[in-house]
């Protein structure tokens, strides 16, 4: 199972980490790895590029980790947009979770 775990400060995503895997399909055709994939790597990417802020990144060599820490300086436009981002990914992980509840957990 997929584990997602949202960790907020003041009500705003401090952080979050995505564990386990869903064993959902095959290897290589497991769909709601893929989606829980697409779906955090896609936002992790685009804070990177269009907010420009260097976020603090762990992963595991195999797969099945990944951790994600915001810096708690950032400026307010920044941290703003960074904010509507990984919410919008909360929203499309739920999304998944509410469809394949066997295989994910969000934690919030």
């Amino acid at each position: 199972m997929i584990k997602v775990d949202v960790y907020r400060r003041s009500k705003q995503i401090h952080a979050f980490r995505i564990s386990g895997h869903a064993n959902s399909g095959p290897y290589g055709y497991d769909l709601v790895c893929a989606g829980v994939s697409a779906v955090s790597f896609g936002a992790v990417n685009a804070v990177i590029k269009l907010c420009k802020v260097d976020l603090k990144i762990d992963q595991a060599g195999d797969g099945g980790y990944l951790y994600i820490e915001i810096p708690s300086s950032l400026p307010d436009e920044k941290a703003k947009d960074t904010q509507l981002i990984f919410e919008a990914m909360l929203v499309s992980l739920q999304t998944i979770e509410r469809d394949y509840r066997k295989f994910i957990q969000i934690k919030d």
